[in-house]
């Protein structure tokens, strides 16, 4: 754990500084552990999109209609969060400065906002923002990474930052970004940073921030999947998707148990769990023979002779370039190029697939414990993650094109059938109150009967650019815009 650096500490708008210490010891009363009904990290519980205890939700609203409270906020399209009567949620409030809130569910007050300084920034790739990262909280702290910092525990009271994990600053070939999700489990928060340089799997202390265990990914390309929770065989694994692998581990200790060497290069969606089995759907551009190699040629060979120099890569892969160029021409090309950033091991390339696996398995669980796998389907998003609700497996993608398929058997029960709403779509589908909720990047949120049929209810535009995938709590929905947050 390294030392903090200094926030920009705001003290709760609503008490003077006078009188901190009581506000603080106020705050601390209204906390409280996370409990059913709560959405305490991304995509809410075990990143489900399903809302345990919501209460009945509106249909019709837009971002003038229906509206409880609106707070402005900085550049981001990270998800909130809510715990108790508190939501937290990120945002850039200024060109190098990160944002933390915590705001009051019932008035929508800013409780209390601490600002740290990111230092210089590295590049990202539109729609990207240095605020990508949903949070996470165990009711006591909440938890947040940005590139640049780390990983940081604040006070969910009264926001000052406990800890902080400093973490080397992620590679991307693409110039992509940062953009993964901590998760709580038990005393621990679980991170998963699978970049094109060094990935791993981590582990640390949630009182603490002391590393707990940390696991290497070597095979692994860059991708955004967020761990999830799978209970089968009389244990709890942690699973995490990455390329071409879906592998479980031990949470206690970051050993890995089994893999299923089915997925495909580039894995930005995250897996459903439900009765033991795991649900992913994962679109990777090009076919089965589009290696890492093949996006390379297509994205960094500027001048498309074939071959890339160094200078055609950011520089953080200077050193992984000098080892590929065998013969030290200053080109990789053919055979370098094959292996030179993607395992030998892994080579896996693009497509389209829909699979469910069952957990609680013991090492290459690949011949044995996929349930079913629909391969070159049309229907998965490369962004937009799948929602399994009422047994039936939802899908929506690019153009407004969703799908449906029988959780138990993989049967089709529609496929690419329109909602009505063009667009593209970053964020996720959530469900709760027989309804299903899916917004694209244009801020029009789409309102579907929970149904194995296609029955839209409403379409409700929120007035700007969207690419947060909403929370729900309570009776209300949570819908981050790119400079807004509503409680609908």
């Amino acid at each position: 754990m390294s030392k903090l650096p200094a926030p920009l500490f705001r003290w709760p708008r609503t008490y003077p500084r006078s009188r901190g210490l009581l506000a603080a010891l106020a705050l601390c009363l209204a906390v409280s552990p996370v409990q059913a009904g709560d959405w305490a990290q991304f995509r809410g519980p075990n990143a489900s999109g399903i809302a345990s205890d919501s209460g009945p939700l509106p249909t019709e609203f837009s971002f003038e209609h229906n509206v409880r409270w609106a707070v402005p906020l900085g550049d981001g399209i990270a998800s909130p969060i809510i715990v108790g009567d508190r939501v937290f949620v990120t945002a850039m409030s200024g060109p190098e400065t990160f944002a933390v809130y915590g705001i009051d569910f019932d008035s929508g007050k800013i409780l209390w906002q601490t600002e740290l300084p990111t230092g210089t920034l590295p590049p990202i790739t539109q729609p990207n923002s240095h605020a990508s990262s949903t949070p996470a909280s165990d009711g006591d702290r909440v938890y947040v990474y940005v590139s640049t910092l780390g990983l940081m525990a604040f006070d969910a009271a009264d926001g000052h930052q406990v800890w902080r994990h400093k973490l080397p600053l992620p590679a991307y070939l693409m110039d992509w970004g940062a953009a993964v999700s901590p998760i709580v489990y038990k005393d621990l928060v679980i991170f998963d940073q699978d970049d094109d340089l060094n990935p791993y799997l981590l582990a640390v202390d949630a009182k603490t921030g002391v590393e707990h265990w940390k696991t290497p990914r070597p095979e692994m390309l860059a991708g955004y999947s967020v761990p999830v929770l799978c209970e089968a065989g009389g244990r709890t694994d942690l699973v995490v998707a990455g390329s071409g692998k879906l592998k479980g581990y031990d949470p206690a200790t970051g050993k890995e148990l089994w893999t299923c060497n089915t997925l495909l290069r580039t894995i930005m969606t995250t897996p459903v769990v439900r009765d033991g089995v795991i649900y992913i759907s994962v679109q990777s551009y090009g076919d089965t023979d589009r290696v890492l190699k093949f996006a390379l040629l297509e994205w960094k060979d500027t001048n498309q002779d074939g071959k890339l120099t160094k200078a055609e890569l950011p520089k953080e892969f200077e050193e992984r370039f000098d080892k590929a160029d065998v013969n030290r021409d200053g080109f990789l090309a053919g055979e370098e190029l094959d292996t030179a950033f993607q395992s030998p091991s892994n080579m896996t390339g693009g497509g389209s697939i829909v699979q469910a696996i069952k957990g609680g398995g013991s090492g290459d669980v690949t011949e044995t414990h996929v349930l079913w796998n629909l391969q070159k389907s049309k229907a998965p998003s490369n962004m937009s993650s799948p929602l399994l609700t009422n047994g039936r497996l939802f899908l929506v993608k690019r153009g407004g094109l969703s799908a449906c398929f029988d959780g138990k058997t993989g049967e089709t029960i529609w496929e690419r059938k329109r909602i009505k709403n063009l667009g593209e779509y970053y964020a996720s589908p959530v469900a709760a109150d027989g309804k299903i909720f899916a917004i694209n990047d244009a801020g029009i949120m789409v309102v579907l009967a929970d149904a194995p049929e296609v029955k839209v209810l409403s379409k409700n535009d929120m007035g700007a650019t969207c690419l947060a995938t909403p929370a729900i709590a309570r009776g209300s929905i949570f819908i981050r815009t790119r400079e807004k947050l509503f409680r609908i």
